[in-house]
Parts: C-alpha cells; sequence; structure tokens
C-alpha cells in the first residue's frame, strides 16, 4: 500500500502527565514506554497506528470506569 504524502508532521500525544498506570501505560497520552521511546523513529504511518492504539486504549479506560447506573425502585414511593 502506497503511503500518503504529508504536508505537516505527526505530532505528539505527549501531555505532560508522563506516569505510568498499572498496565505500562502512560496516564496522560496512553502509549506504551516502546511508543514512547521510539516515537521521533516511527515514520508518519507507524505514529498514526500509535494514535489509534492510544484512542482505543483511552475508550477501554473510559469504559471500565463508568460506573452502572443506580438501580431505580421498581415501583415509586407514593410519600
Amino acid at each position: 500500500m502506497a503511503e500518503q504524502l504529508e504536508f505537516f508532521p505527526v505530532p505528539s500525544p505527549c501531555r505532560g502527565v508522563c506516569q505510568s498506570d498499572e498496565r505500562g501505560y502512560c496516564r496522560g497520552c496512553m502509549r506504551s514506554r516502546d511508543e514512547r521511546f521510539n516515537w521521533m523513529k516511527f515514520s508518519d504511518a507507524q505514529k498514526r497506528e500509535v494514535l489509534r492504539l492510544c484512542r482505543q486504549r483511552w475508550l477501554r479506560l473510559q469504559r471500565s470506569e463508568k460506573a452502572p447506573p443506580p438501580e431505580e425502585p421498581q415501583q415509586p414511593s407514593l410519600f
């Protein structure tokens, strides 16, 4: 597959948090250690793939942190 010409470099997703979670992903940008250290060596296509993976990780984290809605009573109280 031919790589598309890019007029602008793919920016780093770094947010300056730089703390790893229990799975080893950065809490700020959701990149792995290898993805953070090798960012400047990656091609634009590789960087876009890393950004796609980061987005998936962030969405998965949001779904896991979402608390289940409180159960509503079957019959509302009349008082």
